[in-house]
């Protein structure tokens, strides 16, 4: 069995969806990440594509050594979520073609259900409180939302007193065990930083998210310590092991984020069990399609410290950019059953592979090329400030 295609589909809102085939006529789905940079990716698939056409395609890991390392220049978000996407079908592949989920082959099931989170608001939230009660409606226990918008390296007082005040509010609508967890989005610079954690240290949230931005990561452990009991997590930006160890080694945060959309299935499984060994939780990042979605449930199937689900349903990026339209999670699967969550959980999938139907003619129908304009936010005196 050997691969004869890959293919990648632009969908709306902002998907990237990979079709491989094999010459027996098998089909897997990956899906790829990097909105703003979707030509790049596309370009990164189609030259992987030409590298692996015609190896067996259940050499895995062998594949994922040649695709990360076949190459003098490697490593970086583009070639990792294209890596990831072509990676992802190659398990789903496997799985339907020996009748099991993904999970099986991966060391079977450590739980029967993972718990799961929603987005609430933007980037600049406003009526937190009906947000979070359509979130409760639906079943959810915890939710997360940014912080704040762009904040300068030094800002005013008032705007720390609204992050703490609509933190307070859900905190007091919906009592001391709903889970909330804030993304600072890498946006905060750190004086600003270890001013909204001590302040937020009250209100005992799951997580601060992204206190520091990737390449500064250096600074959190003073962060660790202005945050108190607050746990920090972050890692939605890094791609590999290799980057992971580093961030471990420095003790500084309680939950690690990595993306299946960029690191790939099995190397998410391998992360985890890495951060099993330091202590560390794992909330895998998926602000995504439901292919990534459903790869990610099964990495959390198989991982014990893997403590809670990311998911996209009703989140403000699917709503579309400059004229595309809105696409919500499960628009382009026919049967939803794996990605159904009751009670704020989604339950042990049993279908083979990724255990997910897809709609293959609604994504073709539907396909198009789309681009996600930057954000280009700017301070009040027109400096570029951090999205």
């Amino acid at each position: 069995m050997r691969i004869e295609a890959v293919e990648a589909i632009q969908v709306p809102p902002r998907w990237i969806f990979v079709r491989v085939r094999t010459d027996d006529g098998a089909v897997g789905w990956g899906e790829a990440i990097v909105p703003k940079r979707p030509l790049a990716v596309i370009g990164a698939i189609a030259d992987l594509a030409e590298n692996i056409r015609g190896s067996e395609a259940g050499h895995i890991e062998d594949l994922w050594l040649r695709m990360h390392r076949g190459a003098f220049y490697r490593g970086g978000p583009i070639l990792g979520t294209a890596a990831a996407a072509i990676e992802t079908a190659l398990w789903d592949i496997k799985g339907r073609q020996l009748g099991v989920p993904v999970h099986e082959l991966l060391g079977g099931p450590v739980r029967d259900k993972i718990r799961t989170y929603a987005w609430v608001g933007g980037d600049r939230p406003q009526e937190v409180l009906a947000h979070v009660q359509q979130r409760v409606d639906q079943g959810f226990t915890a939710v997360k939302m940014n912080a704040t918008a762009q904040l300068d390296y030094l800002d005013r007082s008032s705007l720390v007193d609204g992050v703490v005040g609509r933190v307070a509010s859900i905190r007091e609508k919906f009592g001391p065990d709903f889970g909330i967890a804030l993304d600072f989005h890498g946006r905060v610079h750190q004086a600003m930083a270890r001013v909204l954690l001590r302040e937020l240290e009250q209100f005992r949230l799951m997580w601060v998210e992204e206190a520091a931005a990737p390449e500064s990561d250096d600074i959190l452990p003073a962060l660790r310590d202005a945050a108190g009991s607050t746990p920090l997590a972050t890692g939605e930006r890094l791609y590999s092991r290799w980057d992971f160890v580093r961030l471990l080694e420095m003790r500084a945060v309680d939950v690690i984020q990595p993306d299946v959309s960029i690191t790939g299935l099995h190397e998410l499984v391998k992360i985890a069990h890495m951060a099993e060994a330091y202590d560390v939780a794992v909330a895998p990042h998926c602000p995504s399609g439901p292919i990534s979605l459903a790869a990610s449930l099964q990495a959390g199937y198989c991982c014990a410290n893997i403590i809670i689900q990311e998911q996209s349903g009703g989140m403000h990026y699917n709503q579309g950019y400059k004229g595309l339209p809105s696409q919500e999670l499960l628009d382009y699967v026919t049967e939803p059953g794996v990605l159904t969550q009751r009670d704020g959980y989604f339950q042990l999938s049993v279908e083979p592979g990724l255990g997910l139907l897809l709609d293959e003619a609604a994504m073709r129908d539907r396909s198009q090329v789309w681009r996600q304009p930057d954000p280009d936010w700017r301070y009040d005196d027109g400096r570029y400030a951090e999205w």
